[in-house]
């Protein structure tokens, strides 16, 4: 190793956490960057991450070495991709980082030509590994994008007309029953919100990926949060004050209902394009949509501070039924699973075959209690049901759960580890159990 290499390689061992310190210092006074910092175990992980990055920055000198340093330079910029950090805020980052260790070697008492030398080696290396982790942003991002557009064809694909009055149903139960609360005989209670019925929760999930950036979706959600915000509020208060304004204030709601029907024909009438996206087996969502749904998902959950869910399901003991029956009866019982799955969740919840006997459920605007609890009904419902194998025979399964709830860390693969860990604990207890996640 040279002299400038070895004293370059001394005061990045030697500032390491000084420089992470800095890193963090200057970061969390960004608006932009603090979003993807501010979570503790980012704090930690990222703290540790970035202090080794610095340290092994220099030590590629071997072909393996500079094999091994490339290719986590590729999964660091995959990851970065992944979480949707800005590639610019990572360019920043590597800049600060720069500009103090050359600070730090021009306090040394260097020649100009080791002082020159240190400065150029760091320079070419930073910027290398900002080269590789800028080519795997690039791909990964592409790649995001892809599965992006991909499932938004694949959503509009499915059943539109069943989809189009399913929810057009789900819409006038809604606003039968805020008519019922107001005139009926049952007792006065508080007008459920139209965004968090089984119509608000669909528009807010599965319509923003089915007509992302329509016209039509921006000024459902913009009626919606103007019954919401405005016109409940009075309307609840116009009857509890017994205030004659009542019978206007109901008529300007069901004025922003048939408006917003109105708009929901429209945006089905513009549905095209069509993909198989379905698991051929067992309908559920194929897992390449994953990345996009989850990465939507708490990107929602972050901005609404909303709660978010998910469950690791598996077959119990499912290779004894390949080896006892065939194949053909494990995907008769693949199929079967599945349904009682899609029964249990919500039209707006995402199932997946995750891979194998394996099942992953998105459930959204929901709390570890509450998805324990659906998670339970769905174990308690294979418990009580005999399965038909395609010769009649009835055979009894059990499945093991994992759940995890979202804590604020912004990649989607975190909380799928967690969800998984938490279903390795279920089976590890003998299995026919639902795990939550510990913090």
């Amino acid at each position: 190793m040279s002299l400038a290499r070895d004293v370059l390689a001394t005061v990045v061992t030697q500032k390491a956490d000084e420089l992470v310190r800095l890193f963090y210092d200057t970061f969390l006074q960004d608006k932009e960057a603090s979003s993807f910092l501010s979570h503790s175990v980012v704090h930690s992980r990222l703290s540790h991450s970035l202090r080794d990055w610095l340290l092994n920055l220099l030590r590629a000198d071997t072909s393996e070495e500079k094999s091994r340093f490339e290719d986590r330079q590729r999964a660091i910029g995959e990851v970065h991709a992944r979480i949707k950090i800005p590639i610019h805020l990572v360019l920043e980052g590597a800049a600060l980082v720069k500009g103090a260790v050359a600070r730090h070697l021009m306090q040394l008492d260097l020649s100009r030509e080791v002082l020159g030398e240190a400065l150029m080696q760091l320079g070419r290396r930073i910027d290398y590994s900002m080269q590789l982790m800028s080519q795997a942003y690039v791909s990964g991002s592409m790649r995001r994008a892809q599965l992006d557009e991909s499932f938004r064809l694949f959503a509009l694909g499915q059943d539109i007309t069943l989809e189009r009055e399913s929810q057009r149903a789900a819409l006038m139960e809604w606003s039968q029953a805020v008519l019922f609360a107001l005139f009926g005989s049952g007792s006065a209670t508080g007008l459920k919100p139209i965004s968090s019925s089984p119509f608000g929760l669909w528009l807010y999930h599965r319509a923003g990926v089915m007509f992302q950036d329509a016209p039509a979706l921006e000024s459902i959600e913009g009626a919606m949060e103007q019954i919401d915000r405005v016109l409940l509020p009075k309307i609840d208060e116009a009857r509890a004050t017994q205030d004659p304004s009542l019978t206007g204030l109901v008529e300007d709601l069901q004025g922003l209902v048939e408006q917003i029907k109105f708009l929901l024909a429209d945006l089905f009438q513009s549905a095209a394009g069509f993909e198989n996206g379905r698991d051929p087996l067992t309908r559920t969502l194929n897992r390449r949509f994953l990345p996009s749904i989850l990465s939507r998902e708490i990107s929602i959950a972050s901005k609404n501070r909303t709660p978010f869910t998910v469950l690791m399901i598996d077959v119990d003991h499912f290779k004894q039924i390949n080896d006892r029956w065939g194949h053909s009866a494990g995907d008769a019982i693949l199929r079967q699973i599945a349904e009682i799955v899609l029964d249990t969740v919500r039209l707006s919840d995402f199932v997946f075959r995750y891979g194998g006997e394996e099942f992953l459920i998105a459930l959204i605007e929901t709390d570890a209690e509450q998805g324990f609890q659906i998670a339970e009904r769905m174990r308690q419902a294979l418990l009580g049901r005999e399965l038909r194998l395609s010769d009649d025979t009835k055979i009894s399964v059990t499945i093991s759960i994992g759940l995890a709830t979202y804590e604020g860390h912004p990649d989607y693969a975190y909380l799928v580890d967690a969800a998984d860990r938490a279903l390795y604990r279920s089976k590890e207890a003998g299995r026919n159990r639902t795990t939550v996640a510990s913090g």
